[in-house]
């Protein structure tokens, strides 16, 4: 039996380019990869976080369980982007019983949105590093609509949604878990996606600094459709290597190029305003993840800008893989677009 006991869930990744599927398998040596499949979706089936198509994308979540051979129903999702604000606020240090309130009666002040409009969650982080009388406080806050629509996703697929995270702690959940990384460095976790880019700034497993913003590697296909005159699977299929008759393939690597040095300044401001406020802490390592990664020059641009390690990441490091089942091919590829979904599998029904 999968973890040994039924209150182990399926981590289900649904972004606005794949959905991914991941299910753990606990063994006597360790965690395994059980199974782990991906599925393209059709353009415009999830545009800015907003489903499009709740009965297509339904079903493609049902056809990648079957073609996975997935039978547990219990799942964990999670959401991101503009409709969910993380902040880390300071408040006075005060017993668990009391910060429920405090941080209910703070939370307006933080959230762009009515607060009847949003969920509210949230988890102390210890004493503030300016004053041993205050506090940090993790604040999370996600659209009640999006939640809903999200959880009517799941059940019109045959699921059950037991727990709905936020991309960027599911990402985290999967890095803690890599064993060769230490965690005492002040670490940044960058997953550029299909329609947004996360940045999770952390040391020591907390969260120092988090933001959102909207780019991602649509950017390249908008601007390949507008500049050879092609639709977007055109596009996506010159990206891939597989058409050269229609887009040059010099025009692409402008592109990419050209954007991947806007992703790279972007990411430079927000190390760059961590730093100005974290006295003498600097950010010594840099952990890659989403298709952005395969984008020619990111890497090499992040290198040059900033004085710290850039790697990407390889979540199935952490887990036990059956080689036959999972070729070194498919792992090279799958890799960092995986941790989302590991990282979800490894939640529990009874997670807070």
């Amino acid at each position: 039996m999968i973890f040994g006991k039924k209150d182990h869930l399926v981590g289900l990744d649904i972004g606005s380019s794949f959905i991914k599927v991941a299910e753990l398998k606990e063994t006597g040596k360790g965690l395994a990869l059980h199974k782990f499949g991906m599925s393209r979706i059709l353009p415009g089936t999830i545009v800015e976080g907003k489903i499009m198509d709740m009965e297509g994308l339904a079903k493609d979540i049902r056809t990648l369980f079957k073609s996975q051979k997935i039978r547990e129903k219990n799942v964990a999702i999670s959401t991101g982007g503009h409709s969910v604000v993380i902040k880390t606020i300071n408040t006075s240090t005060r017993p668990e019983q009391e910060l429920q309130d405090i941080i209910y009666s703070e939370a307006e002040q933080y959230i762009p949105y009515d607060i009847d409009d949003v969920n509210i969650d949230y988890q102390a982080l210890g004493e503030s590093e300016f004053s041993p009388d205050q506090m940090n406080v993790l604040l999370v806050a996600v659209k009640k609509d999006l939640v809903a629509e999200y959880i009517d996703l799941i059940h019109l697929a045959g699921l059950n949604p037991k727990i709905i995270d936020v991309d960027t702690f599911a990402l985290q959940n999967a890095y803690e878990i890599l064993p060769y990384e230490s965690q005492e460095k002040v670490t940044l976790l960058i997953d550029v996606g299909a329609s947004k880019t996360s940045l999770n700034i952390l040391k020591a497993n907390s969260s120092l600094m988090m933001r959102d913003n909207v780019s991602g590697t649509n950017q390249i296909l908008e601007e390949i459709c507008g500049q050879f005159d092609v639709t977007v699977d055109e596009a996506e299929q010159a990206v891939n290597g597989e058409v050269n008759d229609i887009v040059s393939q010099d025009g692409i690597r402008e592109i990419s190029l050209r954007l991947a040095q806007s992703w790279c300044s972007e990411i430079c401001e927000v190390v760059n305003t961590y730093q100005t406020g974290a006295s003498d802490e600097k950010v010594e390592k840099i952990i890659l993840s989403g298709g952005g990664v395969f984008t020619e020059g990111f890497k090499d641009c992040l290198l040059s800008e900033l004085d710290a390690d850039v790697s990407i990441i390889n979540p199935f490091e952490a887990l036990i893989v059956n080689e036959k089942k999972f070729p070194d091919s498919f792992i090279t590829k799958a890799g960092p677009l995986a941790p989302i979904a590991i990282g979800l599998a490894l939640r529990r029904v009874d997670d807070k």
